[in-house]
This record gives C-alpha cells, sequence and structure tokens, in this order.
C-alpha cells in the first residue's frame, strides 16, 4: 500500500480509503448493508492489505454505520492514531426541520452524536454531506471552524457542489480566518467526468485533495464484460438516475478490454485508470466481498500505458451535473 498526504496537509493517508456505507444495519436502510458480524472480516481484510483511510457519514443506515465502524476499528487498531477516520454531516436524520442542514444548530448537534456513536473524541476529516441553500455560507463556516478548534476534528472537507459554489465557502473562511476545506469528496469514475470542467482544476489549483466517491460507478465498471448483477444493482433506482446510454457501454467495452489484455478483473483497470489522475488521492470503495477489498488494493500497483489511459477515456460523452 502506499501513502501519500491528504492534500496539503501534513496528515498521511492510504491510497484507497474504505467506504463504510455498506455496513450498519439493513433494518434501518437498505438491503444490500452487510451487519457488524459479516462487515468485520472484510474491514480486517482492508486493514492488513495497509487501508488506514475509513469513510462514514451519520445518515448511513440512520448511524448504524458510524457505530459499527467505530466498534471494529477499535478492535482492530489499539491505538487510534493509527488510523484515519471520516465522517460526514448534512443529509436529513429524523423528520424535524433541524434534523438536517448546516446550520450551526445542526452541525454542533451533530458532531457530538457523530462521536458518540463512533466512540471516539474527534473525527480526522468532518464533511459536509451537500451544499444548504438555506443556510448562509458564514453560518457553516465559523460553525466548522469551531468544530476544529474545539478538538472534536482535525480536517474539514466538502462533498459534491458547484465549483462556484466550493470557492464561495473557501473564500468566505480565508476572509474570516476561519478553517478551510482540505479535501473534496466528488463524484468521478470512467462513466462521470463532468467534475474535469472546473472542480477538479479548482481544487489542483489550490492544494485541495480529492477523495472521488463511486469509483466504480455503483458496480457498473466492476461488471464491464459481465452479464453478472448484485443485489444492489437490481434495486438501485439512483444508479439508473446517474448512468446509462451508448457511451457508457463503449466505456464498458474499453475497460473490459483493457482488462483482459492485461488478465486482471475490470475493477482493477478502472481504479487503477483513476488513481492516474492528478490530484486524485483516494478514491472510496465500498466492499461488501473479499474480491472487493483485493482489486482495489491491487490496482494501486497496476501501471497503466499512456496508450491504455488514453483508450478507456476517449468514447467518454459530456452527460448532465448530478450531485
Amino acid at each position: 500500500m502506499e501513502y501519500v498526504r491528504l492534500g496539503t496537509t501534513g496528515m498521511k493517508v492510504s491510497r484507497i480509503c474504505l467506504g463504510m456505507m455498506s455496513y450498519g444495519d439493513p433494518a434501518r436502510w437498505q438491503d444490500w448493508v452487510l451487519p457488524e458480524d459479516r462487515a468485520e472480516p472484510l474491514i480486517r481484510r482492508a486493514a492488513d492489505a495497509g487501508i488506514t483511510f475509513f469513510d462514514t457519514a451519520d445518515v448511513y443506515s440512520r448511524g448504524a454505520s458510524e457505530e459499527v465502524t467505530g466498534r471494529v476499528l477499535a478492535r482492530i487498531f489499539p491505538n487510534r492514531d493509527d488510523y484515519v477516520l471520516a465522517t460526514k454531516v448534512c443529509l436529513p436524520m429524523g423528520d424535524g426541520p433541524n434534523d438536517r442542514g448546516l446550520s450551526r444548530k445542526h452541525i454542533m448537534a451533530s458532531i457530538d452524536a457523530s462521536l458518540r456513536r463512533l466512540g471516539t473524541d474527534h473525527v480526522d476529516l468532518y464533511q459536509i454531506h451537500r451544499w444548504d441553500p438555506d443556510t448562509p455560507i458564514e453560518e457553516t463556516m465559523e460553525a466548522l471552524h469551531d468544530v476544529v478548534k474545539a478538538g472534536k476534528a482535525r480536517y474539514i472537507g466538502a462533498s459534491s457542489m458547484h465549483a462556484w459554489q466550493f470557492a464561495k465557502a473557501q473564500h468566505t473562511a480565508e476572509r474570516n480566518g476561519w478553517t478551510r476545506f482540505v479535501t473534496m469528496q466528488n463524484h468521478y469514475n470512467l462513466l462521470y467526468r463532468e467534475e474535469e470542467r472546473e472542480m477538479i482544476p479548482l481544487c489542483r489549483d489550490q492544494g485541495v485533495g480529492l477523495i472521488p466517491w463511486s469509483p466504480l460507478a455503483r458496480g457498473l465498471l466492476a461488471r464491464a464484460g459481465s452479464p453478472e448483477t448484485t443485489v444492489r444493482a437490481e434495486t438501485d433506482h439512483r444508479q439508473q438516475q446517474l448512468y446509462g446510454g451508448e457511451a457508457d457501454a463503449a466505456v464498458l467495452d474499453r475497460v473490459a478490454a483493457v482488462a483482459r489484455e492485461r488478465g486482471v478483473p475490470p475493477a482493477q483497470v478502472a481504479l487503477a485508470w483513476l488513481l492516474h489522475q492528478s490530484g486524485v488521492t483516494a478514491p472510496i470503495i465500498g466492499a461488501t466481498k473479499e474480491h472487493h477489498v483485493d482489486d482495489a488494493v491491487a490496482a494501486v500497483d497496476l501501471s497503466l500505458s499512456e496508450k491504455e489511459l488514453e483508450l478507456l477515456a476517449e468514447p467518454y460523452r459530456p452527460r448532465p451535473l448530478v450531485f
């Protein structure tokens, strides 16, 4: 496993981040979510392979993902400083009007609730899950600054939004002497590359680390060239909103062809392509089977030629922005 700086910070992370959305309580959320006893062997496999970066969110399984994450990581790592823990705030955690968003009230309540569920006194990276149009960005950035100054988070990050919104947030923090975002968790993979227009160049210019979500396009890239399906794919309406069309089919064909030529699974090729992109620190992968972890780890060492990189990228066609 390789370890790199997270953006321009001094903190080092593994080049693969294990996303914890797949672990929690299926009764609270989705049928494909794994309970703790099935999740722990996969998390241990990731840790044994050198993965030290773990990302969850309060909304995953309505808090159960954080609970599982905290308990399992405490059993695997005897020292809290041996891993990097990230979580997120913004999406609805209840039916009340203040159970969502990025108000000072919700951020302050949410960080304490997340820390209780995670069983720790701090997270290494506290991220806003989306942009909140109902809260002044000044209120959000000051609240996040206070979370850092209270020692409850070491750094802060953001997730999918327009580049102008991210620039506005960073400018607001800088103007007031508050903590700035060090990461952007954006949607980026071979089937969705709209971030290359504005967000990624902005982040590269400002030294913000990219930790893309859905690097395998909700499993589509991992299944390139195969009729195989999954429980999640069969019930995932979001997948239909994000992907589809002739251009996607052409990209999938290219991934399958390179994978056959290399003698490796398509997932390794798709992840290796992403790891070759400038500014990408650590893609966030989901794993519900052992080979999901193994493929992600192997992708770190898979070097693609310029010809292969161009071959994989060439069929892409622009598509609407989706957050």
